[in-house]
């Protein structure tokens, strides 16, 4: 199949001054390569997730693909090792400075395929000061898509939310040689609040494996309704941003 979109990165700089034009849909996935995901799913989890969905969303719409942001804002996972999170003040800056870099050559309009939910706050601080250069950002809510009947339905663990049931699913869909479902298990007490955490304390949410949710729940065939649900959700979103007016 022949792509739709192009990935900036294999691209010369003279054939980057053909793409990147005022017209065009500037797509920069956003993924953890160092953040923990339970003892079944490795520390790159988000990034493999982030460069599989932009390679399909290559495919479907028309779009320039810059290259992968692999750290960011994810403060509820250092207690594990491994784990790395930027303050918000440094994960804002960087999508602020990467998409004004290549906002001078032309593009207006950038789309953050994030696959994270803490990373909201950073993009919704570097959207508004985007704003004020006349550059228009969006970004996925990757909670509200998977709030989506569609995908809720799918469901049947009690609760969750990181390297649960929905996360397992995606992944073994995605990238199943990276899933060990030997050692996935449950983690999640209901109506918990705070970072996860491997110590028992009265203002985390304890959490010795890093789950939060029921991964042994988990199946493909999930995973590839979620995942086909995700891009619907994902591809809808940059159509709207391509028809925004600055």
């Amino acid at each position: 199949m022949v792509n739709k979109g192009t990935f900036l990165e294999q691209r010369s700089w003279k054939e980057a001054e053909q793409l990147l034009t005022a017209s065009a849909i500037v797509v920069i996935p956003l993924g953890a390569a160092a953040k923990e995901h339970g003892y079944h799913l490795p520390l790159n989890n988000d990034l493999l997730m982030a460069d599989y969905l932009a390679k399909e969303i290559a495919q479907r719409t028309e779009v320039v693909i810059a290259p992968t942001i692999n750290y960011s804002y994810y403060p509820a996972f250092v207690e594990y090792p491994g784990s790395v999170s930027l303050s918000i003040e440094t994960s804002s800056k960087m999508v602020e400075e990467i998409c004004s870099s290549l906002a001078k050559f032309g593009p207006r309009r950038f789309y953050i395929l994030n696959t994270g939910i803490s990373t909201r706050t950073p993009l919704e601080k570097a959207k508004k000061a985007l704003l004020m250069e006349s550059v228009i950002m969006h970004y996925t809510d990757l909670h509200q898509a998977l709030e989506q009947a569609a995908v809720k339905n799918l469901s049947s663990q009690q609760g969750g939310s990181h390297a649960d049931e929905i996360e397992t699913s995606m992944m073994l869909y995605i990238a199943p040689d990276r899933v060990r479902m030997d050692m996935a298990c449950k983690d999640f007490v209901k109506d918990a609040t705070g970072r996860l955490s491997r110590h028992q304390s009265s203002n985390t949410s304890y959490s010795p494996s890093g789950v939060w949710g029921d991964a042994t729940l988990a199946t493909k065939s999930k995973g590839e309704k979620i995942v086909k649900c995700l891009l619907d959700y994902i591809v809808d979103d940059i159509e709207q941003l391509r028809q925004s007016h600055l």
